[in-house]
């Protein structure tokens, strides 16, 4: 198993399917205007498949599908396709939004996707208006009773938590959770690409979470295990288990074995970094396996990056990259290189 040099594996692989997003979350997209991919610059399915692949030749078990929304990709089902027909991945999954889930949960359950996560930030629907500009609420509350009805296990119901925003609803999805049933995560807000927007002060940490939590549920205990799974995980008096990522406050760089790759072949290794590594003008070109696999191998090798961890040391902490900087660099942005 090929490490970098914080002995971290390289393990976890999101691959973004599409920069494209039909939402416009305040905490990612708050911009009027955006700076897209080229269209021609879009990997092909087969050529995702291809390096899917040589990432598993070097460990990769773990795939997840992402975007922008990754359900704006057409014949996204094809995609799992291929990549669920590669025994060596024991874990594909896709996070989504939830607006396109209800008409194509069947064909990707089908396909061999095997869980989903959806991204649902407020129960209200005129708060979800607000936090989205967009009035698709209902379409992704249907989305998410298509997963059960499809008969997909593990969800999972994504939460990014602002102070003055959507703090008052951490109870709220918990009990919604418990009726899908889907597992919550409550994720603390970033200082990351489109979050142009970010300051500290509207950050909930995970400390003050279990604290709101702990007043209307009592004893709350931690779940332990063995996980390099970004979410820290709890159990309600009932048994009611919810996750809290707190990426913030409390990052988890040391154990973070992700790496992200963009729908145009642009391979990051970590949220926060600001250059990526090409992979697809070798692949176009002609390039081996052989060499794809040592631009990989050496890239991961080389890899010290604590992103979080560096961002969390800062006296005067702003967003990450401002607008000029993301409309020169859409790589930048996090509906580009999957969150």
């Amino acid at each position: 198993m090929i490490r970098d040099r914080l002995a971290r594996p390289l393990r976890n692989l999101r691959l973004s399917v599409t920069d494209r997003c039909n939402l416009r979350c305040q905490y990612c997209m708050p911009e009027e205007e955006y700076v897209w991919l080229p269209r021609e610059d879009m990997l092909s399915f087969e050529e995702m498949a291809h390096l899917v692949d040589i990432f598993a030749d070097l460990g990769v078990d773990k795939v997840r599908l992402t975007g922008g929304e990754p359900l704006l990709r057409r014949d996204l089902d094809r995609l799992v396709r291929l990549l669920s027909g590669n025994p060596r991945i024991r874990d594909l999954a896709m996070t989504t939004n939830g607006v396109l889930l209800g008409e194509h949960a069947d064909a990707l359950r089908a396909a061999g996707l095997h869980r989903v996560t959806v991204s649902l930030d407020t129960l209200r629907e005129e708060r979800f208006k607000v936090l989205t500009r967009r009035d698709t609420h209902a379409r992704v509350l249907e989305g998410i009773e298509a997963v059960g009805r499809a008969g997909w296990p593990g969800l999972k119901l994504d939460t990014v938590v602002m102070r003055g925003v959507n703090d008052d609803e951490l109870a709220d999805l918990i009990e919604y959770g418990k009726t899908v049933p889907a597992e919550v995560r409550f994720i603390e807000y970033m200082d990351v690409g489109g979050a142009t927007r970010w300051s500290m002060d509207k950050v909930v940490s995970r400390t003050e979470m279990l604290a709101m939590l702990g007043r209307r549920y009592g004893r709350i205990e931690p779940v332990v295990e063995e996980s390099t799974a970004p979410a820290d995980r709890y159990a309600l008096p009932d048994g009611t288990v919810f996750g809290i990522i707190s990426s913030t406050t409390e990052p988890f760089c040391a154990s973070c074995d992700r790496s992200r790759l963009t729908a145009d072949g642009m391979w990051y290794l970590c949220l926060y970094a600001q250059q990526g590594i090409d992979l697809r003008e070798p692949l176009r070109r002609g390039g081996s396996r052989d060499e794809l696999k040592a631009l990989i191998v050496d890239g991961w090798k080389r890899r010290a990056d604590r992103g979080a961890e560096q961002r969390l040391r800062l006296r005067d902490r702003t967003p990450l990259v401002q607008i000029g900087r993301l409309r020169e660099d859409p790589h930048l942005e996090m509906h580009t290189r999957g969150g």
